[in-house]
């Protein structure tokens, strides 16, 4: 997988390459699908939510430019995989997930792997978690229609977040810093996620 997927495909960082050994990805689906585990694929976890396809996870962290020293917020606990992977990376993560039921089985995993520097919270993931704010970097694992007005606020100066932004037909990956003037956007590409539900997300 890392060989093939990632550093075939540009992934350069050795933390993030380094971290993606490490974690044994195939704990974080369900039994049935460990044979698929480290496809190049994302994969149903239950609850209409989806595990990030391993390139993806990559990408997404290694655009975050971790040096070991911040403090994270995660947007989407799901499994609980892109958690372990940025525990790996950062100081801190804080993760929240909307659905209880993920959140809890995340936990009992990451509990079982030794995982300490990890708060996991059960909310609406739009609005972030200000208690902790600001944050070195912002990870958002679901797509929204738009960036989430509380996400940017919850950024240090200097702070990175990256989501994907679009609709059900077309989503880009975006990479947002906070300046000390302002905010510096980049797109990265094109991405394919499940909905961000939420107050500054998608509504039912």
């Amino acid at each position: 997988m890392v060989q093939d997927q990632l550093i075939a495909r540009g992934i350069q960082d050795r933390r993030v390459i380094a971290a993606m050994r490490r974690i044994p990805r195939h704990l974080f689906i369900d039994s049935g699908l460990v044979n698929r585990a480290y496809d190049d694929s994302a994969l149903p976890i239950g609850q209409k939510q989806t595990l990030s396809q391993p390139y993806m996870a990559a990408r997404m962290t290694e655009a975050l430019g971790l040096s070991g020293k911040e403090k994270v917020l995660e947007i989407g606990t799901g499994s609980g995989y892109q958690t372990a992977l940025l525990a790996e990376l950062c100081f801190n993560v804080f993760s929240v997930e909307k659905i209880r039921a993920l959140s809890r089985k995340a936990r009992e995993l990451l509990d079982r792997l030794g995982f300490h520097n990890i708060a996991l919270h059960v909310g609406d993931g739009t609005v972030g978690w200000s208690e902790h704010a600001p944050y070195d970097a912002i990870i958002v694992a679901a797509s929204a229609p738009d960036l989430p007005r509380p996400l940017i606020e919850q950024l240090s100066v200097g702070g990175k977040l990256i989501i994907p932004v679009g609709d059900d037909e077309s989503q880009v990956l975006k990479l947002v810093q906070r300046e000390p003037s302002g905010f510096h956007r980049e797109d990265l590409g094109e991405c394919r996620f499940v909905k961000l539900w939420g107050k500054f997300g998608w509504q039912d």
